[in-house]
């Protein structure tokens, strides 16, 4: 920590500090171990060692058209003059209809030279690798513990661009008191996770009142339920109505051998009586897109994606999900889905209790994302947390999730006969998805296509639910999912465009964190709000003018609204982004603010209709206002450097956490980083975020800028900058490094069979060299050492972890420094380095 005696740190508490740098982000290591290429053939011409065929890829190829797939093909052999590929015949139920990818092997050596040939091609529109992946499912138990986290992730990156595939993590899906193993997305490695669930085992339809329903003769009939898992056994017992069962995979069998999309499926309609189902007169799809190894490929979800879509399913639901939603084919075609007017229902994740944690698809704003509680109406401890990631650093992410649903000790249908319990939100989004289906079939069959789409069924679920009293909006979405009061929304609808949430109370705590915890005031960065439009009216809409701001009193007129919204609707959802400042008159300003956004959206006439479809959408808010702090208790975060969901690898923070392998959350102080705005928040402290370099800020106005956890650089223009904000105006400033050595990250690399190169880091937990040149002006430097250890102050024990050191300070400047251990790889051994009086630092710096 640099700092001056002016700065908004004087009074600030050395112990909280030092907390501070022992918080961990979500941590990640690498659970591919290093494997070596494939071997080509010998280049002695006369050897009479085996040949070894050269490596192949498999690639899917976007077309921009739907057609037979011989048309595809015959238009890339016509067209591609190049060799070393060939087009891969895809036998599933898909192949009578038309498509709109096509699938090709191509020989690594041809790799570059074939697919910037393809991509030429004016009706293609992009190439991306069909990868493999893996996804956790329950399996037998194992003695033992998994390391913190409880977890393996691969990431998504090669070449420091995005590499295609899904990335699937395994998911929190046990046994009541069991230890289940679980399967990395990628990678071969098992990790086993283990939890106490002391409920008792209910049954989950008579808590929202199913029966209610089921009395006035609404169970789901004629309702087509899409779900896509493991397969499901023909003639099971427990199942009504088993309409199809289809394979994606490449083993040739439709039943499910692991138990997975059995048991989803007895949520959403089973009919034994020790554990009902929801919806027991549901027409059930069953799409095995998952082997009995758990694995699946982007091309099997793509072509039962669109089998769905040309089969008219009614409801879709994914037990499954990850972090990667910059996996275009994925996410696109998750779009076209709901575009299609298909209901996806998918959960949220299980990478609670860590926020910004959301997985995909269940993160975009056009599916319905599930988190779980228990029966005490608590948030699961496994459920992921918000905010969503897309729009950091340089935007606000969305409220999410969007409802919960009881995910703990939930009954099921076993394989072949019986029922068990487990827990999860892989448990929850068929709880939520069996709830959609009792409610398509309330509405009468001749106008569920005219009511019910996407964003209407999401209206009567969020507008329905009942918010829960202890979590806040980024834990709980909406709140727990009540199917009475979304079954009266549904009864009398009327198609609307509304917003999500419509209400912001900064005076409701907690529910409104961390809005509610902080106050705004003149002069301060905007303070950002991210709402999701919801357009029940079509699949596509349009913002007919910008949204106004109508102020409930004179004092309202005091606060300025820049608005960034979606011009274009589509499909179903778009967002509306408030960026909230209060005017310099109203410096001295104390009390609430109330009033009522408003934005009027449209969409084309429906059928049979000749005008478009108009509805005006409020949010209304009601903030606290307080007169602007003193500079010394202005506290400004760099968001700014901190990069984008990594376009890198970009590995774990913390060394000490052993299973994992991925730094993949956008850092964020309403994310990751929500205790230190806490803490902040308790000790006094105002704490803005910067969204812009380090040349767009006034330095007077603030006491400390905190850097924390940066990967980016910095440009010449912002050095010489903070060198005067820090010498001329007394700025504060506060570092925190953590590590960056190069013989550990060279260690951390590991080749990846599917892509058939080598991950290497892009930079250590955070990038040190960018810091030292940021520093330079200073004389201080960080040095390459990586350092770990307890140490005390005040009598408050903390925990520095995978920290570097200080080789360069200052004289005349204090440095606190603790004994700590060296785990860089360049020790010969960890060492406590307290040796020759020589004594190592942490990177936290006063003078």
């Amino acid at each position: 920590m640099i700092r001056r005696q002016t700065s908004a740190f004087t009074s600030f508490s050395l112990s909280f500090l030092f907390l501070l740098v022992s918080l961990s982000l979500l941590h990640f290591k690498p659970s591919l171990l290093p494997s070596q290429p494939l071997t080509l053939s010998p280049s002695q011409p006369n050897s009479t060692l085996p040949q070894t065929p050269p490596p192949r890829n498999n690639y899917i190829v976007r077309f921009l058209q739907y057609k037979p797939a011989e048309e595809h093909r015959d238009y890339l052999e016509s067209s591609v003059r190049s060799d070393g590929w060939e087009w891969i015949d895809r036998k599933n139920p898909s192949s009578k209809y038309p498509t709109d990818f096509g699938l090709v092997s191509i020989q690594e050596i041809a790799r570059e030279r074939v697919i910037g040939e393809i991509r030429k091609l004016g009706l293609v529109k992009d190439v991306n690798m069909d990868l493999t992946y893996r996804r956790g499912l329950l399996e037998q138990k194992r003695k033992g513990k998994a390391g913190a986290g409880g977890r393996d992730r691969v990431g998504a990156f090669v070449d420091g661009k995005k590499r295609p595939g899904k990335i699937f993590t395994a998911m929190s899906f046990s046994e009541g008191d069991g230890e289940g193993e679980y399967y990395s997305a990628i990678s071969n490695s098992s990790i086993r996770w283990g939890r106490h669930f002391l409920m008792q085992k209910s049954q989950v339809t008579s808590l929202f009142g199913a029966e209610v329903l089921w009395s006035k003769g609404y169970t789901g009939a004629k309702v087509k339920m899409a779900i896509f898992d493991t397969g499901i056994r023909a003639n099971h017992p427990h199942f009504r109505n088993i309409k199809e069962r289809t394979n994606w995979t490449n083993e040739d069998t439709l039943n499910d051998n692991l138990g997975h999309g059995t048991f989803v499926a007895g949520v959403i309609a089973g009919g034994d009586a020790e554990c009902l189902g929801f919806a027991p007169d549901t027409e059930i799809y069953a799409f095995r897109v998952f082997t009995d190894a758990q694995v699946s490929y982007t091309s099997w979800f793509l072509d039962a994606f669109n089998y769905a879509m040309a089969t008219n399913m009614d409801v879709l639901n994914l037990s499954i999900g990850g972090p990667d939603y910059l996996d275009l084919p994925f996410v696109e075609k998750v779009w076209e889905i709901t575009a299609n007017n298909i209901i996806m229902v998918s959960a949220i994740g299980n990478d609670g209790p860590l926020y910004g944690t959301l997985n995909n698809p269940a993160d975009q704003s056009d599916v319905i994302g599930v988190g779980g509680i228990d029966y005490n109406d608590h948030i699961a401890s496994f459920s992921s947390r918000g905010m969503s990631t897309w729009e950091i650093p340089h935007g606000y992410g969305r409220v999410k999730p969007d409802v919960v649903a009881y995910g703990r000790e939930i009954m099921g249908s076993k394989i072949s006969t019986g029922c068990k319990s487990l827990s999860g939100t892989s448990v929850a989004s068929p709880v939520v998805a069996g709830v959609v289906c009792l409610l398509v079939s309330v509405i009468p069959e001749s106008r569920q296509k005219d009511i019910l789409n996407p964003a209407s069924m999401k209206q009567a679920l969020v507008e329905g639910a009942a918010k829960l009293s202890g979590p806040n909006m980024y834990e709980q979405g909406a709140g727990r999912v009540d199917l009475l009061e979304s079954f009266e929304i549904l009864k009398n609808y009327q198609p609307r465009a509304s917003i999500f949430p419509g209400v912001l109370d900064y005076t409701d705590c907690p529910y409104s964190w961390p809005f509610c915890r902080q106050p705004l005031y003149a002069g301060a960065m905007p303070v950002i709000f991210n709402a999701t439009i919801l357009n029940g009216m079509g699949v596509i809409g349009y913002v007919e003018s910008p949204p106004t701001w109508h102020p409930s009193n004179e004092e309202g007129n005091l606060l300025s609204i820049h608005f960034t919204y979606s011009e274009v609707i589509w499909p179903w959802t778009g967002y509306l982004a408030l960026h909230m400042q209060i005017k310099e008159e109203g410096s001295q300003f104390s009390g609430e603010i109330e009033g009522n956004v408003t934005l009027q959206v449209y969409s084309p006439p429906a059928r049979g209709e000749n005008r478009p479809r108009i509805s005006t959408c409020v949010l209304h808010l009601k903030l606290k206002v307080v007169p602007t702090p003193a500079r010394s208790k202005r506290v400004l975060w760099d968001q700014f450097h901190s990069i984008k969901y990594p376009p890198g690898y970009i590995p774990r923070d913390s060394l000490d956490v052993r299973n994992d392998i991925l730094d993949w959350h956008g850092d964020h102080l309403h994310t990751n980083f929500h205790i230190m705005f806490n803490m902040l928040r308790d000790a006094g402290y105002f704490v803005e975020t910067l969204g812009s370099p380090l040349t767009c800020f006034d330095a007077r106005q603030y006491g400390t800028l905190l850097l924390v956890d940066l990967e980016d650089e910095y440009f010449e223009e912002e050095i010489e900058k903070l060198r005067d904000d820090v010498i001329s105006t007394g700025l504060g400033l506060a570092v925190f490094a953590e590590w960056y050595n190069v013989e550990t990250m060279v260690k951390m690399r590991f080749f990846d069979d599917n892509t058939r190169s080598w991950w290497t880091p892009v930079t250590g937990g955070a990038n040190i060299p960018a810091l030292n040149d940021l520093l330079a002006p200073f004389g201080i430097a960080f040095g390459d050492k990586i350092l770990n250890g307890d140490f005390s102050i005040d009598g408050e024990q903390s925990r520095y972890a995978s920290g570097t050191d200080i080789v360069r300070f200052p004289a005349g400047g204090f440095v606190h420094s603790f004994p700590f251990l060296d785990s860089s790889e360049s020790g010969a051994t960890q060492n406590v380095l307290l040796t020759s009086g020589m004594t190592k630092t942490l990177p936290f710096l006063v003078f």
